[in-house]
């Protein structure tokens, strides 16, 4: 069944409205009202898709009327037809800047009003669907929005649940709490945070995705994955041979971590922890391995990771020593400021001393 629209023609001259309502009773549902007051008793009953509005009318006249509806959030979007015999631009003019969508004179030319009429209600029908279709769209979006958001946190879910596996499952093998890799995070963190407060390396570690660098600092020993467990968990001095197989870690976790980056898109995050586990065994001095890099030739990253692997190694229990005190630790970096490390690190690392000790050492404190 086809809608018939609904049209309210006011005027307060009986003889045009009959008129009117003749021209479009065959078209439309006709409402005839005498006055302004009328209309807006009617409006609260009935809401019409569009108002054929009489411009001179006592008490509320036409201008007045528009005025009124526009400024009411229920009606504004109403369409308004002037029907006036005032046919001057001026007065045309000043009905269109309230609002009006058009201007018909009197007397009225049936096919030229049903025609404008027609127009009109398109029009508003046309901006009704763009609506409702614009809205649809925004939910549509929201929803689309919603469900990347919690896809992406599931696969960042699944990542850091993987990542974690796998540097307990490392670490497991010669730190029978599995606690290092979460312990070494924190370090970091209190070691950056502290860094930024002081505006040191500012520029370089601006550049920086943080968040991603202490999470792929877990994959700084993924290399010892190849190191056979008979030299990992030797319970005393390495030989030379032993030694330069333990030294092969940094590369093999290069590689290990290239061969992932074959098979993801994920770069920023495997390229940080390319840069640790590579480097992570470099010295200030140029006598650290795999690649002898001497001072700021070793990336920051590697530089950080140093003095926080170093730290925990020195205060973890280990097949080979007894963990040392938080103080000896300490003692013991200082003393390797601007040979094994970085001295400005030192300095900053030093001055978090307290932080430093108050982190559990229970493997069971995750919460990073």
């Amino acid at each position: 069944m086809t809608k018939r629209y609904k049209i309210m023609l006011i005027d307060d001259n009986l003889t045009y409205l009959a008129t009117g309502k003749q021209m479009l009773k065959d078209y439309y549902e006709v409402y005839d009202l005498p006055s302004a007051n009328k209309l807006f008793e009617f409006l609260e009953k009935v809401v019409p898709d569009l108002i054929l509005l009489d411009v001179e009318m006592p008490g509320i006249d036409g201008y007045e009327t528009c005025k009124r509806l526009k400024g009411d959030p229920r009606f504004e979007e109403i369409p308004v037809i002037f029907v006036t015999s005032k046919t001057d631009e001026i007065n045309e003019l000043k009905g269109l800047s309230l609002g009006a969508v058009d201007y018909v004179s009197k007397p009225f030319s049936a096919p030229r009003l049903l025609k404008r009429i027609e127009n009109q209600i398109l029009i508003s029908r046309q901006r009704g669907e763009l609506l409702e279709q614009s809205l649809q769209l925004k939910t549509y979006s929201e929803h689309l929005e919603d469900l990347v958001s919690k896809k992406v946190g599931q696969l960042l879910e699944i990542q850091t649940a993987l990542l974690n596996t796998v540097a307990e499952l490392v670490e497991y093998r010669d730190d029978p709490t599995g606690g290092h890799p979460f312990r070494i995070r924190r370090y970091l963190e209190l070691l950056v945070d502290e860094l930024i407060a002081k505006r040191l390396y500012r520029d370089e570690i601006r550049t920086w995705n943080v968040d991603l660098l202490l999470s792929s600092s877990k994959l700084h020993d993924v290399g010892k994955i190849t190191i056979d467990d008979v030299i990992l968990k030797k319970p005393a001095k390495l030989t030379d041979e032993e030694f330069e197989k333990i030294q092969e870690h940094a590369i093999a976790g290069v590689k290990i971590i290239e061969r992932i980056e074959g098979n993801t898109k994920e770069n920023d995050f495997l390229r940080y922890a390319k840069i640790i586990a590579g480097t992570h065994h470099e010295k200030w001095d140029g006598t650290g391995y795999p690649h002898g890099l001497k001072g700021e030739d070793i990336p920051l990253e590697g530089r950080l990771m140093a003095i926080a692997d170093v730290y925990d190694a020195l205060v973890s229990e280990r097949p080979y020593k007894q963990p040392l005190s938080h103080a000896e630790a300490m003692r013991i970096i200082k003393e390797a400021s601007g040979t094994h490390f970085d001295p400005t690190l030192v300095y900053t690392f030093v001055s978090l001393a307290d932080k430093i000790a108050a982190v559990p050492k229970d493997e069971r404190d995750r919460r990073k």
